[in-house]
């Protein structure tokens, strides 16, 4: 059997029944491990599978995003979690930069009181809540407003981060995978396209539900990070995937160890 018709099988019984194992995929196709690894990762590179533990998944495409009022209540454990653990990247007198999203509000509340930050975000309901109850300095964005998402977006908002030099920009995504970051829409892909020109290192904050989800817009690829935290640990073959990129990734799990 050649490539071609493997990747149509591996694809057929991962439509028939959701998840297919390692082991079940090696006995229908009567091929090496090995061969149905590599089958695998081409897959997973295609967008069509992603891992999971023991064996792949059909990728689960966005058609849109939810509401923020919505997300805001979905996971909120795991994104503390991931909050607490992007709080402590964050160094002495930094200038940081917090993308729209409920993730990256989670970290907005746990640094609220330190004065030593520069705050810099899209987000308007970060904003309002750290004008309320932070202590650092803070600069909004501005540009064309979504109200949907409650968030600056477009050009006008990717102008305006282009002038300050940002110490770490915390980026957060509804889907990612091997490919990188990818959006339902397109008016928030430009500002995430400009943080890696303006900021020294690009973190990526996404609890486990956005691992294996894809849209139709990349906004960056996976080699624009130098770290992703998350909020449990994720397959070994992404794991394997990130060492080789030299991107490091940290869960509640790493922290324990």
């Amino acid at each position: 059997m050649i490539p071609i018709e493997r990747h149509e099988a591996i694809l057929s019984v991962v439509a028939e029944k959701g998840i297919a194992t390692i082991n079940e995929l090696i006995e229908l196709l009567d091929v090496s491990h090995m061969t149905i690894r590599r089958d695998l990762q081409k897959l997973e590179k295609q967008g069509k599978v992603v891992t999971v533990s023991g064996g792949v998944k059909a990728a689960e495409r966005l058609s849109s995003e939810l509401s923020h009022k919505v997300r805001d209540t979905t996971n909120e454990e795991g994104k503390r979690m991931i909050a607490l653990l992007a709080a402590n990247e964050i160094p002495k007198n930094s200038c940081i930069f917090l993308d729209s999203g409920t993730t990256t509000l989670a970290i907005a509340r746990q640094i609220k009181d330190r004065e030593d930050l520069t705050i810099i975000t899209n987000d308007f309901i970060i904003m309002f809540f750290l004008i309320e109850h932070g202590r650092g300095k803070l600069i909004h964005t501005g540009g064309t407003v979504c109200p949907y998402t409650n968030c600056s977006v477009g050009e006008s908002a990717a102008r305006g981060v282009e002038n300050y030099l940002i110490d770490i920009a915390f980026i957060s995504t509804p889907s990612w995978g091997v490919k990188g970051i990818s959006l339902p829409t397109e008016e928030r892909v430009p500002i995430k396209k400009m943080l890696p020109n303006v900021s020294k290192r690009i973190i990526l904050v996404a609890d486990h539900s956005k691992y294996g989800a894809v849209a139709t817009y990349l906004a960056l690829p996976l080699s624009s990070f130098d770290t992703i935290i998350t909020d449990v640990p994720l397959p070994a073959d992404i794991n394997t995937t990130l060492y080789n990129r030299d991107i490091t990734l940290i869960t509640p799990e790493v922290i324990q160890a």
